[in-house]
C-alpha cells in the first residue's frame, strides 16, 4: 500500500491520445505489456496474464488456429465472442508494440456472459480463471453436437479399463485446445459406512483446489479483571482451540491466574458497555480478533437463584453528567466512560447503601474518599466515619456487615419476593434519595445500553438490571483518577507469539488425497442400501495435464467468521514431482511426465474485505520472469516469487517444454519456462 493507504494501482487510468501515438514507436519484448486497472480488475488482469503466459495456448492463438475451432452453435458456449474477445487481447499483448493496454472489451464481454463479474467490485481472480477456461473450452469446443453418454461405475471392473472409458467418454462431449492442455484425470472413491459399498469412478478436472493444512489453535487477547481492588487488570494472550468454547479461554486462562474457571465471567466490552455477556458453553467462534474481551473474576452469578446464599453478579457502568449538548435531553446529559465492572454483592449488603461500600472498595485503587474536611457539617462526618468502619479491607475477603437494622438481610423476607431483582431488594431505582452525607457519586439502574432509566424499558422490568455510578464533573475530577483507572499491567504470556511454520506444496496435495468424511449437507446416495449416507470419499490423481494449475484455498469460511490464510506454502520453481501422487501405472523410462516447472503465479495481498492481486511470469520467449503489477511490468529474480501471498500456480510438464523447444514445437524457438536468464 501507499501511505495514503491506497493500492498502487487501484485507480483508472485514462489512455489519452498522446500516450496511443507513443505506442506506435514503441517496439518492446512481446508478452512484456501491462493490463490498466479499469476499476477493482486486477484480479482479471491477474488471471489474464497468468493464462497470457502459457506458451502453447498463446502460441494457438497468436497462429490463429482458433479461426478453424470457433463453435458458434454450441448452446453451453458465448457464441465465440469470449474467444475472439481473449484472442484479440493476446495479439496486442503479444505485438510488442504496447507498454500497456486496455482491456476494456473483454471486461465487458466477462461481464455479458458472466453477470456477478458486472460492475467493478473486486472479485477471485481463481473464480474468474474458472469461468474464463470453461468458457474458452465451450466456444473452442470441437464436438458440434454432443451425444448422450451415460456415466458407468467401476463395477469391479480394472481401473485402466474403467480411466479409458472415463476419459473417452469425455472427449466425445469436450474436444478442445483447453481440454487438451488443462484437463487431467480423478480417481475418486466412496466407501458406504453401513453396507461397505464402494463407489469407483473416474472424473475429469481443470485444476487442483487443494487445502493449505489448518492450525487447530487460535490466539486471543483478553483482560482479566481481578476481585482484589489492590491488583490492576491484566493483559494475557491465550492459546486456545479453534473449535473450543468459552469455558475452555477460561481453563486456558486459569492456568497463568491460579483462579478457577468457575470464578470467571467473559464479557465482549463495546464502547463503555457491555456488548455481550458470554456463556461458559458458547463456542470461541463467535469471537472474533478485533473483540475486547474482558474476563472477570466473581464470586457469584448474575442469574441468582431463589433460597441460594450465593453472592449476587451485578453489571455496573460509569457515567458522566455533562451538559446536554442538544435541545432533547432525553439522555440527561449522561455519557458512559472507563472500563465497565462486574461486582460480586453479598445478599445481605443487596442495599443501596451496602451497593455504596462495596463499590467504594472496587473502585479505591482510583477512587479516593474524601477526607474530613470535605463534609459538610458535623453530623454528616460522624455518619461518614461511621461508614468507614463499614468498607471492608482486602483482608475481609469482600463481606460486608451492615450496620442499619432495617435493611433487609437473607432472613428479613426481602428474599422471599425476588431476592436477586434490586427493584425488589431496593424498593427505588436511584439512590441516594436525600443526601444525608456527601456521596462521591449516585446510583441508578438502567438499560443494558446504560443509556436510560430503566423504567423506560417495560421488557426489562424482570431481567436483571445494570446499575450506573453517576458521577458530577467536578467530583469525578477531585476523586477519580483517571490516569490509575486505565492502568494495566501485561503478563508474560503476552510476549508470546504463535509461528506459522512454512508448509511444502506436496503436503498440500497430501492433504488433498486424503480420506474424508461427506459432511451432513452433501450426502451421498448408496446404490445398495438405497438411502444418503455420510460416506468416506477419497480423491486421486491419475492423469495429469500439459499444464497443472494449482489452487491454494487460501480463504476460510465458517459461519461466525471469514478468513485469510496467510501461511507460506514453499513451491518449487524447477523439478515439482508429481511420481509419488499419481496412481496410474507409471512410464518409468519417461520421468518427465511427472515432472513441472513452475511457469506464472497469481498473487493476493491484503485481507477479505480489500486487496490486490499481481502476477509473477516467465516469458516464453525469453525465459525472463516478470511481475505484472496492472499497467507495470517489472523484471524480477527467481528468489522474489515465493511469498505467503501466492494464490494460483501454474505448473508445465517438462516433457511439453521439451517439445516445444524443438523446431517443430512451434514458429519460434521459445526458452525453457526454468531459464531465467535473458538470452
Amino acid at each position: 500500500r501507499k501511505k495514503d493507504g491506497t493500492w498502487p494501482s487501484a485507480q483508472l487510468h485514462v489512455m489519452n491520445k498522446h500516450m496511443s501515438e507513443e505506442d506506435e514507436d514503441f517496439k518492446g519484448q512481446p508478452g512484456i505489456c501491462g493490463l490498466t486497472n479499469l476499476g477493482n480488475t486486477c484480479f482479471m488482469n491477474s488471471a489474464l496474464q497468468c493464462l497470457s503466459n502459457v506458451p502453447q495456448l498463446t502460441e494457438y492463438f497468436l497462429n490463429n488456429c482458433y479461426l478453424e475451432e470457433l463453435n458458434f452453435r454450441n448452446p453451453l458456449g458465448m457464441k465465440g465472442e469470449i474467444a475472439e474477445a481473449y484472442a484479440d487481447l493476446v495479439k496486442q499483448a503479444w505485438s510488442g508494440h504496447h507498454r500497456s493496454i486496455v482491456p476494456h472489451v473483454f471486461k465487458n464481454k466477462v461481464g455479458h456472459f458472466a453477470s456477478q463479474f458486472l460492475g467493478y467490485q473486486q472479485h477471485d481472480s481463481q473464480e474468474l480463471l474458472s469461468f474464463l477456461l470453461d468458457g474458452l473450452h465451450e466456444d473452442l469446443n470441437r464436438v458440434k453436437k454432443k451425444e448422450y453418454v451415460e456415466l458407468c461405475d467401476a463395477a469391479g471392473r480394472p481401473d485402466q479399463e474403467v480411466a479409458q472409458e472415463a476419459w473417452q467418454n469425455h472427449k466425445r462431449r469436450n474436444d478442445s485446445v483447453i481440454v487438451d492442455t488443462f484437463h487431467g484425470l480423478f480417481k475418486s472413491t466412496l466407501v458406504c459406512p453401513d453396507c461397505g459399498n464402494v463407489s469407483v469412478t473416474f472424473d475429469p478436472f481443470c485444476y487442483l483446489s487443494v487445502p493449505l493444512p489448518i492450525s487447530h489453535k487460535r490466539v486471543l487477547e483478553v483482560f482479566f479483571i481481578p476481585m482484589d481492588p489492590r491488583r490492576k487488570p491484566e493483559q494475557h494472550r491465550l492459546v486456545v482451540p479453534k473449535k473450543g468454547k468459552i469455558s475452555d479461554l477460561c481453563v486456558a486462562l486459569s492456568k497463568h491466574t491460579g483462579i478457577s474457571p468457575e470464578r470467571m465471567m467473559v464479557a465482549d466490552v463495546f464502547s463503555h458497555r457491555f456488548y455481550k455477556l458470554y456463556q461458559l458453553e458458547e463456542p470461541l467462534s463467535s469471537i472474533l480478533d478485533r473483540d475486547d474481551i474482558f474476563v472477570y473474576e466473581v464470586s457469584g452469578r448474575i442469574e441468582a437463584i431463589e433460597g441460594s446464599r450465593e453472592d449476587i453478579v451485578v453489571p455496573v457502568y460509569l457515567r458522566e453528567r455533562t451538559p446536554a449538548r442538544d435541545y432533547n435531553n432525553s439522555y440527561y446529559g449522561l455519557m458512559l466512560f472507563g472500563h465497565p465492572l462486574l461486582v460480586s454483592v453479598p445478599r445481605d449488603r443487596f442495599t443501596w447503601e451496602g451497593l455504596y461500600n462495596v463499590l467504594m472498595y472496587r473502585l479505591s485503587r482510583y477512587v479516593s474518599k474524601p477526607n474530613s474536611d470535605d463534609e459538610d457539617d458535623g453530623d454528616e462526618k460522624e455518619d461518614d466515619e461511621e461508614d468507614k468502619d463499614d468498607v471492608p479491607g482486602p483482608s475481609t475477603g469482600g463481606s460486608l456487615r451492615d450496620p442499619e437494622p432495617e435493611q433487609a438481610g437473607p432472613s428479613s423476607g426481602v428474599t422471599n419476593r425476588c431476592p436477586f431483582l434490586l427493584d425488589n431488594c431496593l424498593g427505588t431505582s436511584q439512590w441516594p434519595p436525600r443526601r444525608r452525607r456527601k456521596q462521591l457519586f449516585t446510583l441508578q439502574t438502567v438499560n443494558s445500553n446504560g443509556t436510560s432509566d430503566r423504567t423506560t424499558s417495560p421488557e426489562e422490568v424482570h431481567a436483571q438490571p445494570y446499575i450506573a455510578i453517576d458521577w458530577e464533573p467536578e467530583m469525578k475530577k477531585r476523586y477519580y483518577d483517571e490516569i490509575e483507572a486505565e492502568g494495566y499491567v501485561k503478563h508474560d504470556c503476552v510476549g508470546y507469539v504463535m509461528k506459522k511454520a512454512p508448509v511444502r506444496l506436496q503436503e498440500c496435495i497430501e492433504l488433498f488425497t486424503t480420506v474424508e468424511t461427506l459432511e451432513k449437507e452433501n450426502p451421498w446416495y448408496c446404490p445398495s442400501c438405497k438411502q444418503h449416507q455420510l460416506a468416506t470419499k477419497k480423491l486421486d490423481l491419475w492423469m495429469l495435464p500439459e499444464i497443472l494449475i494449482i489452487h491454494l484455498k487460501r480463504f476460510s469460511y465458517t459461519k461466525f467468521s471469514r478468513e485469510k490464510l496467510d501461511t507460506l506454502v514453499e513451491f518449487p520453481i524447477r523439478d515439482l514431482d508429481f511420481s509419488e501422487f499419481v496412481i496410474q501405472p507409471q512410464n518409468e523410462s519417461n520421468p518427465e511426465l511427472y515432472k513441472y516447472d513452475l511457469i506464472a503465479v497469481s498473487n493476493h495481498y491484503g485481507g477479505m474485505r480489500d486487496g490486490h492481486y499481481t502476477t509473477f511470469a516467465c516469458n516464453k520467449d525469453s525465459g525472463q520472469w516478470h511481475y505484472f503489477d496492472d499497467n507495470s511490468v517489472s523484471p524480477v529474480n527467481e528468489n522474489q516469487i515465493e511469498s505467503k501471498a501466492a494464490y494460483v500456480l501454474f505448473y508445465q510438464r517438462q516433457d511439453v517444454a521439451r517439445r516445444l523447444l524443438s523446431p517443430a514445437g512451434s514458429s519460434g524457438a521459445p526458452a525453457s519456462p526454468a531459464c531465467n536468464s535473458p538470452p
